[in-house]
């Protein structure tokens, strides 16, 4: 039995895809199972409710074997370290006491490196993998740069200004990856019973690639100018809590970014196992371009 958690999230929905397919026994724990392609919904089994909280999770983990570990958004939260942390604690005492065998985690690149001491939200992802190994089980965290489909954020700018933005250097070449293939790999690793230990999975894309290169991929794809401009850290703290967030999580998330651009990514080596296939290119084609015209970004 594997237990799949956010399951109707960017990353989830396509790791239960995946796993549906494969024919293995799926359990998901969601807040709204209306949520799940009915294709999913019946063919696992559905726990309802937060993977957060002890009752659920002791109900979801019970007789299981591995776990796909994935964090929900808390933008509200009063510190990364609750986001992260203090989230995942009652999941991995439960993982120790169901004697789960192996968790596969999302997480982030940058451990062993001094940018990660004060990188916000990769600071507590990193701190969430040591308390996940903390609790015995197998682990291994797929780490990972910035998404592409994080572009999707700024669909409206990018459909009415023509622009997007980052605190990051326009010029700055760092890996990026596609939720795709992160979802892929999780897949791979959760129904392979080969491995223990622990252990980082580098998900680094296909090359690394600047903002300006993306900008004008992304002109070429839509065929319509697009470009990109680099914003003041507190203009990019003013807007994250202008969406929600509070000061504490928009403050980790400029963390993050600055730890990005000073060069968190690139400390990575990449490798043949580590890159992967979606270029940018690709998934502008797949995903942003229908995303732009208002089409489904579900088809796939």
């Amino acid at each position: 039995m594997i237990v799949i958690t956010a399951p109707t999230g960017q990353i989830g929905h396509q790791v239960s895809a995946n796993l549906v397919a494969s024919g293995e026994s799926i359990r998901v724990i969601t807040r709204d199972p209306s949520r799940l392609p009915r294709e999913t919904r019946d063919r696992v089994e559905v726990i309802q409710g937060s993977h957060g909280d002890r009752d659920v999770v002791d109900e979801a983990f019970a007789g299981s074997d591995a776990v796909f570990w994935l964090l929900p958004p808390d933008p509200r939260a009063g510190s990364v370290e609750a986001a992260y942390v203090d989230f995942t604690r009652p999941a991995a005492e439960a993982f120790k006491r169901y004697g789960v065998k192996r968790v596969v985690g999302i997480s982030s690149l940058g451990r062993g490196t001094e940018l990660a001491a004060n990188a916000g939200f990769v600071t507590a992802s990193l701190a969430m993998d040591d308390l996940i190994a903390s609790s015995d089980v197998s682990y291994r965290a797929v780490t990972n740069p910035s998404f592409m489909d994080n572009i999707l954020r700024q669909v409206e700018l990018i459909k009415s200004k023509g622009i997007f933005t980052s605190v990051i250097a326009g010029d700055h070449k760092m890996p990026s990856c596609a939720t795709r293939d992160t979802a892929a790999v999780a897949a791979r690793l959760l129904v392979d019973h080969s491995w223990s230990g622990r252990a980082d999975i580098p998900v680094l894309g296909p090359e690394d690639i600047s903002f300006n290169d993306m900008a004008q991929i992304m002109s070429d794809v839509l065929d319509t100018p697009v470009l990109f401009q680099q914003i003041p850290a507190e203009v990019f703290k003013t807007r994250m809590m202008e969406r929600g967030m509070s000061e504490a999580m928009a403050q980790g998330q400029l963390d993050m970014a600055l730890a990005k651009d000073a060069g968190l990514d690139n400390a990575e080596p990449r490798t043949p196992e580590a890159t992967t296939p979606t270029s940018f290119r690709k998934w502008c084609e797949d995903v942003l371009k229908p995303a732009v015209l208002g089409e489904d970004l579900r088809r796939g």
